[in-house]
């Protein structure tokens, strides 16, 4: 079955390379069909799913997660029934419904969500896709690292930024299949939403009291314990930056290469821009950019200002 994820571009970015001092490589994730990465690991689980007869698909994400399984259920002819939190944005919410899906609400964070659509899943005997701790999410985002790879590049340093942990779990799996066991991985939060930093910090997985940071995408309260078990076998290093600096990083992106980000992405840009102490002394830097479907020009003003920037 053909993948419902695109092989995106890996362009060579001359302005982070300058700020940074090194060669920095930009996968552009951000120009996926649903504006993010989420579309090669979710597009992989429901394309199981239906492989497996499923006849219909629940999810719980108020961002991007949901929006690619709206967009997989649509491609696949499956009906999709996503459970938002009360946070979500009504943007996204009109998203989810351009794609199909009946949007429910229910809950202050994706935790509540999370449990009514496992719920829903039993009643309805649908599939239920997870945002991010699957294997077959994994999966399908270690393609991202299999592209990079047949392009001729292979970095001495990855940054990316870190929610649930999906990402990190399917970048990592990738690197190991394509024998990059040594490279480090510069994992970056937003503070009020550092779950990984946190649990790194203390050897156990912690969960936050809530979620205190304008990175939404970022907002699982605790990790998937495969993304803080991959720490302990490989170099992760975590990192955390100010909501400020990943809206700042989201303002010179744009103005550097055109694009427009979330703030979630604006993390890992961050780390480059300002030259983080993990980034130091690498010469060829992958940079996976995530991108994000809950972002508009007005969010990005409004963001702007409450942030004196």
């Amino acid at each position: 079955m053909k993948p419902l994820h695109h092989q995106t571009p890996l362009w060579e970015s001359r302005p982070l390379g300058a700020r940074l001092g090194a060669r920095v490589w930009l996968k552009l994730e951000s120009i996926q069909p649903t504006g993010s990465f989420k579309i090669r690991g979710v597009g992989r689980a429901c394309q199981s799913a239906l492989s497996e007869g499923a006849r219909a698909l629940v999810a719980s994400s108020g961002g991007n997660a949901g929006y690619a399984v709206a967009y997989a259920g649509r491609q696949l002819g499956l009906p999709v029934t996503v459970v938002v939190p009360q946070t979500t944005s009504s943007l996204m919410q009109e998203r989810l419904r351009g794609e199909g899906a009946t949007v429910i609400q229910q809950g202050a964070s994706w935790d509540d969500s999370h449990a009514m659509a496992l719920g829903l899943a039993r009643r309805q005997e649908a599939a239920y896709i997870h945002p991010f701790d699957d294997p077959r999410l994994w999966d399908g985002h270690a393609s991202l690292v299999r592209e990079v790879g047949e392009a001729g590049v292979r970095p001495d340093l990855v940054v990316l930024a870190v929610g649930g942990g999906g990402l990190l779990c399917g970048v990592l799996e990738g690197m190991h299949r394509a024998g990059w066991q040594k490279v480090p991985v510069c994992a970056v939060e937003t503070e009020g939403a550092d779950s990984l930093y946190r649990s790194v910090q203390a050897g156990r997985l912690v969960t936050l009291p809530g979620i205190a940071s304008l990175a939404t995408s970022l907002g699982a309260r605790q990790v998937a314990s495969q993304a803080l078990a991959w720490t302990r076998s490989h170099r992760v290093l975590p990192w955390v930056v100010s909501d400020r600096a990943a809206v700042g990083a989201v303002l010179r992106f744009a103005d550097d290469h055109r694009l427009l980000v979330e703030p979630a992405c604006g993390a890992a840009l961050a780390s480059v821009y300002d030259r983080a102490e993990p980034l130091r002394g690498a010469e060829n830097v992958l940079v996976v950019v995530c991108g994000g479907a809950g972002v508009t020009r007005q969010l990005l003003e409004k963001w702007s200002r409450g942030l004196g920037l």
